[in-house]
């Protein structure tokens, strides 16, 4: 195992966490969360598709052509997605039932498109695995944490095992509400000992025309956005271009220098 693959893992779990640090995938992390066994179920089912999306996006990226790329990765996640629901309608019925509509939704998940289209897409089978692995197990612990902290201030349990008396629970937190609660706390205590966030400033700036902020557009920057990439791309293209024409310069210069001595 490479160090590459071991920073692809630590950074997922760790430093690019989707929930805790890139504050992506908020639409099942507050709806599932009403209890630790939720969590890991929505977060390993995830980690499942986000492993072999990567995969199988990352051996085909050479193969599916660049006009139709996000439609090829949709139809791939799409697939795996039916995989993972059948099988857990087979044989984990109870967390079926109690995921619900949360499981095929898994295909239009931020993280799982973001990673096939920022990382599967350019780069090795390996490397593209281990990210896959990293943002999953990260994706799941964050989804556990929530589930356990709702779990035990609203049913006084953990893991369906009940300690707190039942005069004590505070029902609130396996409510809707209860999800914004405890996410909120969560990145306050973040922002306050000024652990990475994206709540924080600590995330760097995007330098799209929009900001990068995704969660608030309404796609009146796309084309300054093109203009953007376009100015980047131009650029770098007449960077490689320079660089080349330099080093023509220099073999052309060292083949004369070579020459004249031999004449000598």
């Amino acid at each position: 195992m490479n160090k590459k693959c071991m920073e692809r893992l630590f950074n997922g779990i760790v430093k690019e966490n989707p929930t805790f640090i890139l504050m992506l995938g908020m639409c099942p992390t507050l709806a599932v969360t009403t209890s630790a066994v939720n969590g890991v179920g929505m977060g390993l089912s995830t980690t499942v598709v986000l492993l072999f999306s990567n995969m199988l996006i990352s051996a085909l990226r050479n193969i599916i052509p660049d006009r139709v790329r996000i439609p090829a990765y949709i139809v791939v996640v799409a697939t795996l997605v039916t995989i993972v629901q059948l099988l857990l309608q087979a044989y984990v019925p109870s967390l079926y039932s109690a995921l619900g509509i949360y499981i095929p939704l898994i295909v239009v998940n931020c993280i799982i498109l973001g990673r096939a289209e920022s990382y599967a897409s350019k780069n090795g089978v390996m490397e593209s695995t281990f990210d896959g692995i990293g943002m999953g197990l990260g994706f799941t612990i964050a989804l556990t944490c929530i589930g356990l902290v709702r779990e035990l201030l609203g049913s006084g349990a953990i893991f369906g095992f009940t300690f707190i008396p039942e005069d004590f629970h505070i029902s609130i937190f396996v409510l809707a509400p209860g999800a914004f609660f405890v996410l909120s706390v969560l990145t306050a205590l973040q922002n306050k000992f000024k652990a990475p966030s994206a709540t924080n400033g600590s995330v760097p700036p995007s330098k799209l025309a929009c900001g990068g902020n995704c969660a608030s557009c309404t796609g009146s920057s796309c084309m300054s956005n093109h203009e953007v990439l376009q100015a980047k791309k131009k650029q770098m293209e007449e960077e490689a271009l320079a660089a080349k024409k330099a080093q023509a310069a220099k073999k052309e210069s060292e083949a004369k220098t070579a020459a004249s001595r031999k004449d000598e």
